[in-house]
């Protein structure tokens, strides 16, 4: 689906028409660039890759600097894809945050926040073993049996354990657009998107 790059800026709150206080995150949507156009001719099909950010020419390596030097344009530090535009659209047209004008609802994909290596209490929700009975001293917050047996003599796969959590790519669908602020480039969406402060986001229609 169309839409562009932009960067989470940080959540605010602001009132609605009915007195209400809604939570919304603040991003920055573009100027996003085009830098290259894809064809079913070319490349088996068809999407527009966009730029943000621009970055020196020092920082480009030299693949980079070529293929950007072949759209026009200078040199992006993020780039993505995005498919099903309406409009045609020419290597080193902008887009901004006016292209989402008549969009009520977007989606937004973002990497959510790395937590590390975290237990079953903190992963999964677990409640832990301990409580307060059974003079269990030092296992308040351990997963305890698994169900292991010699039947079926192994770990299923899937089972709930401690691992890594948070740092993966995540959407989060039909957020409502609040407002639009051309002028700063800025976009406000009810409620909250995955990733910290600074993160690169994609804004889908």
């Amino acid at each position: 689906m169309p839409g562009l790059l932009g960067k989470k800026i940080g959540m605010t709150s602001i009132f609605s028409t009915e007195g209400k206080d809604l939570p919304c995150t603040v991003i920055e949507v573009g100027p996003c660039v085009v830098t290259q156009i894809k064809t079913v001719e070319s490349d088996g099909y068809e999407a527009i890759q966009l730029g943000f950010q621009e970055k020196k020419e020092k920082h480009t390596t030299k693949p980079e600097a070529g293929h950007f030097k072949k759209a026009g344009v200078a040199p992006q530090r993020y780039l993505a894809e995005f498919k099903n535009f309406n409009a045609e659209y020419k290597l080193g047209d902008v887009l901004t945050v006016d292209f989402l004008n008549d969009t009520t609802y977007v989606d937004v994909v973002g990497t959510s926040k790395g937590k590390g290596f975290q237990g079953v209490v903190k992963r999964h929700g677990f409640g832990g073993v301990g409580q307060s009975t059974h003079g269990q001293h030092n296992r308040a917050r351990k997963p305890g049996s698994i169900g292991a047996c010699s039947y079926p003599a192994k770990v299923f796969k899937g089972t709930r354990m401690g691992g890594q959590m948070g740092n993966v790519r995540v959407t989060v669908q039909n957020l409502e657009v609040i407002k639009i602020l051309p002028e700063n480039n800025l976009l406000l969406v009810k409620g909250s998107i995955p990733g910290a402060k600074g993160s690169i986001v994609l804004i889908e229609k």
